[in-house]
């Protein structure tokens, strides 16, 4: 039998429900179902639906797009979303996820002054996966900077490779910010990389979020190395695109974001592969 030409793994490309901020929760499922995305990654936070499992299954049904990840309250804005105890919005996370049927909770590493929840946070990560079939995620993240000042905010590390975690989401906007490789960083990831958020970035202090392809992050690099690998993860699409002028702007852009996804997703097939392997585990 023929060795196929083109190789396209079985990793599902989401949209994040961030990336249609200042817009709504509801108004990402439209148009993750209108451009032909494979889900939805719901990020929880101050909007009143993303916090509600009734009425994120319903807007699932109703779009007939699933529910892939869920990312959990980390932000400071959502510092009183589902509690002010952060192993309680995990739980809240991990029981949201297990209700719609997503497989993965993406997290970040506690805020440095989380003091005693970042003391715990591997170890209770590591206690918090083995209670259910959902991944814990961790996402790397990146110093905070001002001028030449630089603050490292988050605890262990920002630089989620430093510590043992089962599961890891790598972002390519936070290693823009972070000025660091992102393909060393997913090297040292191994196969324990499981979920992907998609964005771009050129280095600045600032969490650009651009589209992929708009910035100096190897996003099409990553992503033929997965097709390769046989990632069978999520890719999210997590892309800000609160200076579009319009919808029809801001929709045109995710549908470039799709499309340079896919593209890049179906890669000419390799008789002879060098690449560490990356799979879901």
């Amino acid at each position: 039998m023929a060795e196929p030409v083109v190789r396209i793994p079985d990793a599902k490309v989401a949209l994040s429900t961030a990336s249609v901020y200042p817009e709504s929760t509801a108004t990402a499922f439209e148009i993750a179902a209108r451009l032909g995305y494979d889900g939805v990654e719901v990020m929880v936070w101050t909007d009143p639906v993303s916090q509600d499992i009734e009425a994120l299954r319903r807007l699932s049904d109703y779009h007939r797009v699933p529910i892939l990840a869920v990312h959990a309250p980390c932000l400071l804005i959502t510092q009183r979303v589902w509690s002010t105890d952060p192993w309680v919005k995990l739980q809240r996370a991990r029981a949201a996820a297990e209700k719609l049927g997503a497989s993965t909770v993406v997290v970040h590493p506690p805020f440095r002054w989380q003091r005693n929840y970042a003391k715990d946070f591997v170890t209770g990560i590591w206690r918090m996966a083995e209670e259910t079939d959902v991944r814990f995620a961790v996402e790397n993240m990146y110093p905070w900077r001002y001028r030449d000042r630089e603050m490292l905010a988050y605890a262990p590390d920002w630089d989620v490779t430093n510590d043992d975690y089962r599961h890891f989401t790598v972002d390519l906007s936070h290693t823009a910010t972070a000025r660091t490789e992102a393909l060393a960083m997913v090297d040292r990831m191994g196969d324990r990389l499981a979920h992907i958020h998609l964005a771009d970035g050129k280095g600045s202090a600032k969490d650009e979020h651009l589209v992929p392809g708009r910035g100096d992050q190897p996003c099409a690099e990553l992503l033929e190395r997965l097709a390769r690998t046989g990632f069978d993860g999520h890719v999210v699409i997590e892309v800000n695109t609160r200076r579009a002028m319009s919808s029809a702007e801001r929709e045109a852009d995710l549908a470039e974001a799709l499309a340079f996804t896919r593209l890049h997703l179906a890669t000419a097939a390799a008789a002879d592969d060098p690449s560490p392997k990356i799979r879901r585990p």
